[in-house]
């Protein structure tokens, strides 16, 4: 197994497994340069940490300590992953570390100053990659702290697709989330609705594994249609709002997903500390992004697992909560873990 990242927005760049007959694939989407992921237009994300808030926050404001802060509407009306120059669009502090046992660390750091992209204190974001290569594991550790209180949903944004970035769809991957037997629905502008909806009898339901493309065409929405959605983790429901604190639903990563390529027998399983994961189909690709090696990245391409705090939770009081006070630590855990099946 193989890693390659960048010190450019924190980017997983390249991820090479095998599949079940021995044969390597890069399985994540992404660009050939630093230069490209600086210059990209349409903004993809691909690989990217996306920050200092994940998603979607509507109308682009909040308001915290009875102070209202404006942000740059990039998303229709809505802020959109931190920003025209979220922590995506930074340059981090990188090294390399080894430990004992001859696992691979890329440790990464970004301060984010006072007001940047409207949002207040001073955040400083830490972001580890350890690469497990006896167990074929990606750990994604990101830790955060601030000196004023201030919103924090940090989120890795890789696109997959595990029969190679360059294959085609993913519309034939199985997904299964677990314990997700609820989900946010969102309206026009793919703002949560507040309401935590049960996903039995929709198109929504991959509490068993679901084959991606079998149901697509009956998600609700305008187009481009597809998944966009966050769904509530490990079976808590309505009840999401009682997890623990810093607004993770748990302090060490527990399954989320799984997801299986059939074809070459490739599989992923996503761990997650965090309470819902955003999974989004690759609904707004469409062929004008140049990937590596010149592929041209269409509609359902890759697909992305975000784990993370609720869309909108800054404004949305029925979610778990997302302020991070001096006091606290943010620690958000990711873990990829690849075989066969």
């Amino acid at each position: 197994m193989e890693v390659q990242v960048s010190t450019f927005g924190a980017a997983i760049l390249k991820v090479v497994v095998p599949d079940k007959a021995g044969r390597k694939a890069d399985v994540v989407l992404g660009y050939g340069t630093v230069d490209e992921y600086e210059t990209a237009s349409p903004v993809t994300y691909f690989g990217v940490v996306v920050g200092r808030v994940a998603n979607r926050i509507a109308n682009a404001r909040f308001s915290l300590g009875g102070v209202e802060y404006r942000l740059l509407a990039n998303n229709g009306p809505n802020a959109l992953h931190g920003g025209l120059k979220g922590l995506h669009k930074r340059r981090w502090e990188g090294r390399k570390v080894h430990d004992a046992d001859g696992n691979e660390s890329v440790q990464l750091h970004y301060t984010s100053p006072e007001g940047e992209e409207g949002y207040p204190g001073t955040l400083h974001v830490h972001v580890t990659y350890t690469l497990l290569r006896h167990a074929n594991e990606l750990h994604t550790s990101i830790v955060a702290t601030t000196d004023e209180a201030t919103p924090v949903n940090i989120a890795q944004h890789s696109y997959f697709n595990l029969a190679g970035h360059a294959s085609g769809t993913i519309l034939g991957h199985k997904l299964r989330l677990v314990g997700a037997d609820h989900y946010t629905p969102v309206g026009a502008t793919l703002i949560p609705t507040g309401e935590i909806a049960p996903v039995a009898g929709t198109p929504f339901d991959f509490t068993s594994p679901q084959t991606i493309g079998s149901r697509i065409d009956k998600v609700p929405g305008a187009a481009p249609g597809g998944y966009d959605h966050n769904f509530v983790l490990f079976g808590m429901g309505p009840q999401a709002k009682f997890i623990t604190k810093h607004g993770m639903a748990s302090d060490k990563p527990k399954l989320a997903a799984t997801l299986v390529d059939p074809a070459s027998g490739r599989a992923m399983d996503v761990l997650t500390t965090a309470p819902g994961v955003q999974f989004y189909s690759g609904n707004f690709l469409d062929g004008t992004s140049v990937g590596k090696g010149g592929v041209r990245y269409g509609k359902h391409a890759g697909l992305c697992l975000e784990t993370q705090g609720f869309p909108n939770a800054i404004n949305e009081p029925k979610f778990p909560g997302i302020v991070l006070e001096p006091q606290d630590t943010y620690h958000h855990e990711i873990v990829y873990r690849f075989y066969n099946v």
